[in-house]
């Protein structure tokens, strides 16, 4: 199992590592109870991490933009970028000549997705809904590009800028038919890869920071690490991350050139794969991290509380686990 980057990967990581070398918890912690800031937003902007994922912005593909994906988990960056990028791919897909894509290619304008079909003219809880310029939203057989005042933040266990978002007449449809239904189920599915990358970045965040609290944390004359029960504890942890990069990179490449996996999944079916796993993953690490801690692994004050939030709360964005499944099983068998 081969887990190395490619030379592109590698540099386009150590890019956004250096951009995000001043973040972390203490950025993330900051940035509540909203969970967005405008000056990191601004430096990945300049930077063109806002628009690689565009066509004028650098085209990169999911294997780039998932390398992206697990940083900004790592480091808990409060900054939507994910929805961002799949929302302007979207965008730029079905409708090239929008006078928008500019100003979302630059960040000058934040985009998002609404993960579920609007009823009744109202998104909601669409991620990034509390902060972003444009919301592409699909009601019925109409994708919507809903513009103007960001909704009001509805409060969340990871303190992230979720809002509904409400159409008025003067929104305009981007596509409608087939085809937008198509490629709006291939823009979800992009979110879905690339938040398993942010979920894979948030497990091993967490991973990392227990692991140096066990070597400084002493208990009868002696770092708790060296206890067995914690290193058992720590070593399983491994193979479920490294399996959930595998799993999410295998996913990237299956939807970006449309092959299926040596055991026959689709990108698809791959995508929820994915998202569900290192959503567990994720969920499992933090709370490990807040065990190890002991005691302060619950205080607000401490960061492991940061990380399991954030597993929690990203994971869900979407919808239930038992949903997700569902949609796995339909996809894999036919609806029931």
């Amino acid at each position: 199992m081969d887990l190395g980057l490619s030379g592109e990967q590698a540099d386009t990581q150590e890019l956004i590592r250096r951009l995000l070398a001043d973040a972390g918890p203490a950025a993330a912690r900051a940035a509540e109870p909203l969970g967005f800031d405008p000056v990191l937003w601004k430096r990945l902007a300049t930077s063109g991490i806002c628009g690689m994922g565009l066509p004028d912005g650098g085209d990169a593909g999911l294997d780039l933009l998932i390398v992206v994906a697990e940083a900004l988990g790592r480091s808990l960056a409060p900054v939507p970028v994910i929805e961002h990028t799949v929302a302007g791919r979207l965008l730029a897909r079905l409708a090239p000549e929008s006078p928008h894509l500019a100003d979302i290619v630059s960040g000058d304008a934040i985009c998002t997705l609404g993960l579920a079909p609007a009823v009744g003219g109202r998104a909601r809880l669409v991620p990034a809904g509390a902060v972003a310029d444009i919301a592409l939203v699909l009601e019925g057989d109409e994708l919507i590009a809903l513009v103007g005042q960001p909704g009001a933040a509805a409060a969340n266990l990871a303190d992230a800028p979720v809002a509904d978002r409400r159409r008025t007449p003067d929104d305009a449809v981007v596509a409608s038919g087939e085809p937008a239904r198509l490629a709006y189920d291939d823009a979800v599915d992009e979110w879905r890869v690339l938040t398993a990358g942010a979920l894979v970045g948030v497990g091993q965040g967490a991973f990392d920071l227990t692991l140096d609290y066990v070597k400084q944390r002493h208990q009868f004359g002696r770092p708790i690490g060296s206890f067995q029960a914690l290193q058992h504890g720590l070593a399983e942890l491994v193979p479920m991350l490294d399996g959930g990069r595998l799993l999410t990179h295998e996913a990237a490449w299956a939807l970006q050139t449309g092959e299926r996996s040596q055991r026959g999944a689709s990108g698809p079916e791959l995508a929820v794969m994915a998202l569900c796993f290192t959503g567990e993953t994720a969920r499992e690490v933090s709370a490990r991290a807040i065990q190890y801690h002991g005691g302060y692994g619950y205080a607000l004050e401490q960061d492991a509380q940061l990380y399991y939030r954030r597993s929690r709360g990203w994971s869900l964005a979407i919808g239930s686990v038992a949903g997700e499944l569902t949609v796995l099983a339909d996809r894999t068998w036919g609806a029931a």
